[in-house]
């Protein structure tokens, strides 16, 4: 799945997300992440990347992820997405993301409970599946 890596505003995330929303939520109502998308629906911030695709679909700022939460589309979406994990029965967040993706949604998770802290579902996340830990490294760069 090729992406448009010239794409720097928010509209980076809509594109590469219409492509495959629908999969995304059918993996997550069923308790497994099968196809890669996890950079551009669970977004982290660009610090914590490694590869060029991770760095592409990084967060640069608390300014950017507020932008995210507050877009028409994507705020919605990460919501519906995070219920949606929320709503898997006994599994783990490894068991659902496998490795490092359950890292990325701590990581997710910590950077959107920050930035949008009167929604309770990123904090709902971080207390199921992580013991109410967020991710140190997110904090620190915040």
């Amino acid at each position: 799945m090729p992406f448009n890596l010239s794409n720097n505003g928010l509209e980076r995330f809509v594109e590469a997300q219409d492509r495959v929303y629908a999969s995304v939520c059918e993996e997550l109502a069923a308790g497994e992440k099968t196809s890669h998308w996890m950079w551009f629906v669970f977004p982290q911030l660009k610090a914590l990347g490694r590869s060029p695709i991770a760095k592409h679909f990084g967060i640069g700022s608390r300014d950017e992820a507020l932008a995210y939460w507050k877009h028409p589309v994507l705020g919605p979406r990460l919501k519906e997405c995070t219920k949606l994990v929320l709503a898997v029965g006994e599994k783990t967040i490894h068991d659902i993301f496998g490795s490092p993706d359950d890292l990325k949604f701590r990581s997710c998770m910590t950077l959107f409970a920050q930035v949008a802290p009167d929604e309770p579902v990123f904090s709902q996340a971080l207390e199921r599946f992580f013991g109410g830990q967020p991710d140190e490294r997110t904090l620190a760069l915040l």
